[in-house]
């Protein structure tokens, strides 16, 4: 930071700047003698971040406005115009916000500022202004209270919709798991009458030896069963149905779908026919047949309840329940774990492609609320697309970062409102459907929060939006 050199204040000089201009000869002797000019050299004249001193009036020269995004500073205004005012124009709030600079200043040729020191600006505002004062403290105080409002809305209505589609996904395979419960229940009860049946039956020892190693190797193949297309599993149901009906057994079409589900085919069947006797050859079918329906109905409860787990598992590790808010993590099972709770949501007509690159390494984080970026750049995704099109998450590295990269094929954004979609407020959706503050959060998280940048890349048919984390650890901002 360069050395100022202080000169000469001149309130005549002072009234010819537009924030001056209505002030009375005696304010602006004031403002002199609480005051001071300096002229400062081609650098920085103070930093983001740093303690806010000091109130900067540019009466000559030009300076340069960034604001740090990530790793980079990026340059935000640049102007000559005489009168424009920077540094710490927030004291008069006193300690109920941070006074911190909130961007940094340089100049890049000599130029002079008229400097106030913070506290006396503050005395000067109360005294002056007072009505003015309330003003701007209403709006300030109001803005940021509807924000955080607004926000904690967005979080609840983010909350309530996930929970509506976790309890959507949840109620399917509960609903399935309670309908295999009950008609295995109903199959037992039929297989302990046909058992008793076939005890008080004409099977001799050796048909009963036989029917139980057909009743072992029926369940066996349920398990190796291979998956089969509509088109292939109706060929195999005509198949066994056909051939049951050329053997005479009744209702063959009802219990052909259990034996073709099974990946027991006309083959095995005929072995059955040569290990029983003839007239034993239909009741020993059925007896196959309730095997291979209990052992479908058991896989069918396996498969629900193991859904349901997962979807628990996923909803566990999207809220980091019991989990350090700051910590190590596999960024790709933070993405999987949103996609799993927003699955419900993408419908038939939305393509998911993960291209994960799993050479990346862990990576230290805020996950919960990274998890809430993911939720708003991949919602936002699937409506943009209107619910058709091809929903892409990548991820990669790019340079020391890491990169998350949600892409749509939706309309895009237009370019004229691409450098506002991240203000707080904006939203290019219809009232009631956007609160305008998702990028916004997402934005805060990623960049101050992590030290990060989010950024979008966008025309028609493809737009993404790109999260770049740095790699190296950074101890936890509040």
């Amino acid at each position: 930071m360069t050395e100022a050199v202080q000169t000469s204040c001149d309130p005549d000089e002072l009234r010819t700047l537009f924030l001056f201009e209505k002030l009375a000869d005696e304010q602006l002797g004031a403002l002199c003698e609480q005051g001071r000019v300096e002229l400062h050299q081609p650098g920085p004249v103070y930093t983001e971040g740093d303690a806010a001193t000091c109130f900067f009036v540019l009466i000559e020269g030009t300076v340069v406005i960034s604001r740090r995004s990530g790793s980079e500073d990026v340059e935000v205004e640049r102007t000559s115009q005489r009168g424009v005012y920077a540094g710490a124009w927030t004291a008069y709030l006193g300690d109920r916000v941070p006074q911190v600079y909130g961007n940094s200043l340089r100049v890049t040729v000599p130029s002079r500022f008229y400097v106030l020191d913070a506290e006396k600006l503050a005395v000067l505002m109360q005294a002056w202004f007072p009505m003015a004062l309330h003003l701007l403290e209403g709006l300030f105080f109001g803005i940021k209270n509807t924000q955080q409002a607004v926000a904690q809305r967005e979080r609840l209505l983010a909350l309530g919709s996930l929970s509506a589609g976790l309890t959507h996904e949840l109620n399917n395979p509960a609903a399935a798991a309670v309908r295999a419960t009950a008609t295995l229940r109903e199959r037992v009860a039929a297989m302990r009458h046909k058992l008793g049946l076939i005890a008080a039956g004409p099977y001799q020892r050796a048909d009963l030896e036989t029917l139980m190693r057909l009743q072992e190797d029926a369940a066996d193949r349920v398990g190796k069963a291979p998956d089969l297309s509509p088109i292939e599993a109706g060929d195999a149901e005509d198949a066994v149905g056909e051939w049951m009906e050329d053997q005479g057994i009744a209702g063959a079409w009802d219990v052909a779908p259990n034996f073709a589900a099974a990946g027991i085919d006309v083959d095995w069947l005929e072995q059955v026919r040569a290990s029983v006797p003839e007239p034993l050859l239909e009741s020993a079918v059925r007896w196959l047949n309730y095997t291979v329906e209990t052992e479908l109905l058991m896989n069918e409860i396996a498969d629900s309840t193991t859904r349901m787990s997962t979807l628990v598992g996923a909803a566990k590790q999207y809220s980091q329940m019991d989990r350090a808010p700051y910590q190590t993590v596999d960024v790709h099972d933070l993405l999987k774990s949103t996609l799993v709770m927003l699955g419900g949501k993408f419908g038939d007509g939305v393509t998911l492609v993960k291209d994960f690159d799993r050479s990346l390494p862990p990576i230290s984080v805020y996950a919960a609320e990274l998890n809430q970026v993911w939720t708003n750049l991949i919602d936002n995704a699937v409506q943009a697309m209107d619910g058709h099109g091809t929903l892409t998450v990548r991820t990669g590295r790019d340079d020391d970062r890491l990169l998350v990269e949600i892409a749509d094929t939706g309309p895009g954004v237009p370019e004229e409102i691409r450098s506002r979609i991240f203000e707080p407020f904006f939203t290019t959706k219809a009232v009631g459907e956007g609160t305008g503050l998702g990028l916004d959060i997402s934005w805060r998280i990623v960049v101050r929060r992590h030290h990060g940048d989010l950024r979008v890349l966008s025309e028609p048919g493809n737009t993404r939006f790109q999260v770049l984390l740095p790699f190296e650890v950074a101890e936890p901002q509040d």
